[in-house]
């Protein structure tokens, strides 16, 4: 499922295109690395619901309490087991899933640039194309008007394709791609040959010398080019190595480190500067200065310089105003690029952090998805992969919901990246809670009558607190 929503996602840039299967296989295998710690809580809510509904619809869970054995005392064994996984999953997500991460976005990124309508450009020859230089006047998807095809493929030979208009696909081997034109011509020449002279230096003729060559009009041609010269070109890992999702804890935590600093730093720098073009501040460090330096009895220091408006005249006016306007203007443009570069290291900040507590949450959402399901499976009493299945499907999806809206929400900064990361283990961890209770005292929790008689008895205690406090 997971794989597929990958593909869903990414279908425009994979379709279309000279994609080797190697390159398709080596990217889904990537991908499924990245989304092992995605998809490792759903197999563990799953195989937990059918195991213990197995065991409680053959009456062996039962019997296993029947010979004093309690629920968790049988469930030990695979408690440790999905704690082993859980810590494995936690090293799997710091030190492969980086690199998983590091290769697809690579791979992918190079299949975004190999898009072959991409190459063509209005109004400009395109020449990525090895032997080809192509020109259109519009492009619109895969459609263009007014193509230009010069053919250099053969060295001996120039060939022009003209058509007015035309659209472009790929082949199936992915190997070539067409252009079904429409009122079109070609001209066909050789190309010019060096001349050949005799020894009394005259020019031998030859039928080289004449060029010939052939104009063939149409109404519709298809154009064959071959792809080989069009081959994906691999990127420089190191254009993403820097990414949040392509580091481990202990780099993501150098890293918000350095930004730390040099956030303080570059504030600390803009700050003094401020204060150093401020008249004010000025002043009082040439008044320290003066007050520190030791002048002999001849010497006095300079008094400061005092000007009254109203002694200076217009045109002086005019040009301190306009002085003044200019240094706020320059202040202001100053503080504004000083706010958005912090918000730029604050945002790198916040997807640091939150890629910190992803490794930790969805190594808990293993334990708690587990717990969920083991007594969900004995007290449903159903096993195989019928309802199992179904109920493991919705869990999954609340759990993927939870997720979803709490990373977004430390995303977009409305709650903290340790809120928004631990959000879908905070709300299942109590439910976690209420299913093994339910099923450790053997009490149905999906009998209406019981809540209602729960809530019923709430309430009352409730009435009669609020009847003592009043008394």
């Amino acid at each position: 499922m997971l794989i597929m929503q990958f593909f869903w996602l990414y279908i425009d840039d994979l379709m279309g295109k000279g994609i080797e299967v190697s390159v398709i296989l080596q990217l889904l295998f990537y991908v499924s690395a990245s989304l092992i710690p995605l998809a490792l809580p759903l197999a563990i809510l799953l195989s937990s619901i059918v195991t213990f509904g197995n065991l409680s619809e053959n009456n062996e869970l039962t019997a296993l309490k029947s010979s004093g054995l309690s629920l968790l005392r049988i469930m030990r064994p695979l408690i440790i087991l999905v704690s082993i996984i859980a810590i494995c999953t936690f090293y799997f997500a710091n030190y492969v899933i980086p690199v998983a991460n590091l290769k697809w976005h690579s791979i992918i990124y190079d299949i975004q640039n190999t898009k072959i309508s991409t190459i063509l450009s209005p109004g400009a020859y395109a020449t990525e194309l090895d032997g080809y230089a192509i020109k259109v006047d519009e492009v619109n998807g895969d459609n263009f008007t007014n193509i230009i095809i010069h053919d250099h493929t053969n060295n001996n030979e120039i060939k022009t394709v003209r058509a007015k208009d035309g659209r472009m696909y790929k082949s199936e081997n992915g190997k070539y791609i067409y252009f079904e034109l429409n009122t079109g011509s070609i001209v066909e020449e050789l190309s010019s040959q060096a001349p050949v002279f005799n020894e009394q230096g005259d020019l031998i003729p030859t039928k080289n010398n004449n060029r010939p060559g052939r104009r063939t009009k149409f109404n519709q041609a298809t154009y064959k080019i071959d792809l080989s010269g069009f081959a994906l070109n691999k990127s420089e890992e190191e254009l993403f190595k820097n990414d949040h999702e392509m580091l481990t804890v202990f780099q993501l935590d150098d890293a918000i480190d350095s930004l730390q600093k040099k956030a303080d730093n570059t504030t600390k720098g803009f700050v003094e500067q401020v204060l150093n073009d401020h008249i004010t501040y000025q002043s009082k460090l040439v008044a320290k200065r003066d007050t520190a330096k030791n002048f002999s009895k001849d010497e006095k220091p300079l008094p400061a310089r005092t000007i009254l408006w109203d002694t200076i005249s217009k045109e002086e006016k005019l040009a301190s105003i306009t002085y003044v306007q200019s240094s706020l203007r320059r202040k202001i443009d100053n503080i504004t690029s000083q706010g958005t570069f912090m918000e730029s290291i604050n945002h790198s900040v916040r997807n640091y952090d939150i890629e910190v507590h992803r490794k930790f949450a969805l190594t808990y959402a293993i334990i708690v998805l587990f717990f969920i399901g083991a007594p969900l499976g004995a007290i449903v009493r159903k096993g195989g992969f019928g309802a199992p299945v179904v109920i493991a499907a919705l869990l999954f999806m609340i759990y993927f919901i939870l997720f979803s809206v709490g990373e977004n929400l430390a995303k977009e900064e409305m709650v903290s990246p340790f809120l928004g990361m631990w959000f879908a283990g905070i709300v299942l961890t109590p439910f976690a809670f209420i299913l093994m209770r339910a099923a450790i005292n053997d009490s149905p929790i999906f009998v209406l009558e019981n809540w209602g008689k729960f809530f019923s008895r709430f309430m009352k205690k409730r009435k009669n607190e609020s009847s003592i406090t009043s008394v």
